[in-house]
């Protein structure tokens, strides 16, 4: 029999490897989802600290609550064949060019800002509130938004950004990515001009980017925690439908104009 073996795992007639265990044996019943996805990608296994910090982003990201991307979703499951499959692929797809994007965008732009760093990293808020200020200002001189600022319901404090801090703070977590973010929070409105909150997907990409996982893949991470959210779209639709009078009522109420450009 022709095999097809894989650095993840192996099937033949009678089990079912996956990362040098048992499948049935040693995981199911033993090792939770979000430990598991970590595992997959990072290939080692995550301490406990570290499944706590992974486990409260997908938290963090499953729901976005009254969104486009769950509007798509349900409207999709109402009108389209193959509902299901579109549903999830509306709101996949949604979620990840616009909101969960930023978890990568910040990623990203904290990894680089990092990476860009001439010698050891601050150790003080002060050296931070530096390196914070050098960065904001660059991405302000380019015209590039910085990624993780402001929240079109959370004008003053994304509720999850503080937890998500003190969590990774108690598991001894709480690395540079995090340390920077926090310094943006501080010193960008002396750049910008006015006080934006650091969103909950910013801080979840800082997060998993101390976690060690890689930049390429937060927007995946997203993506993962924002399928458990969908499904609760698509459950609750099928018991109150109410995807066709939220759009009736916000497409009623938007206010259309042309492109600048």
């Amino acid at each position: 029999m022709t095999t097809f073996p894989t650095s993840i795992g192996t099937s033949d007639a009678d089990s079912i490897r996956l990362l040098g265990q048992d499948l049935a044996a040693d995981l199911m019943g033993q090792v939770g989802f979000g430990e598991l996805a970590f595992w997959l990608v990072a290939r080692r296994r995550p301490t406990p600290s570290e499944v706590r910090v992974f486990e409260a982003v997908l938290v963090a990201l499953a729901d976005h609550g009254f969104t486009p991307t769950a509007i798509a979703a349900r409207l999709t499951y109402l009108s389209a064949p193959e509902s299901l499959q579109g549903a999830l692929a509306a709101g996949l797809l949604g979620g990840g060019s616009r909101f969960l994007g930023v978890t990568e965008d910040c990623g990203r732009f904290l990894a680089d800002t990092l990476a860009g760093v001439d010698g050891p990293l601050p150790t003080d808020d002060a050296g931070w509130d530096a390196l914070a200020l050098t960065a904001v200002g660059a991405a302000r001189a380019e015209r590039r938004f910085v990624p993780g600022l402001g929240h079109p319901v959370h004008k003053v404090q994304d509720p999850r950004t503080p937890v998500l801090i003190s969590i990774a703070d108690e598991e001894k977590l709480r690395g540079p990515h995090l340390r920077l973010f926090e310094a943006i929070g501080r010193v960008h409105p002396r750049v910008l001009g006015r006080t934006l909150p650091l969103n909950g997907a910013g801080v979840c990409g800082a997060a998993l980017a101390d976690l060690g996982l890689p930049v390429d893949l937060l927007r995946g991470f997203a993506l993962l925690a924002r399928a458990a959210g969908l499904l609760g779209h698509l459950a609750e639709e099928r018991r109150n439908p109410i995807g066709m009078d939220v759009y009736l009522t916000v497409d009623r109420n938007a206010t259309y104009t042309p492109d600048p450009a």
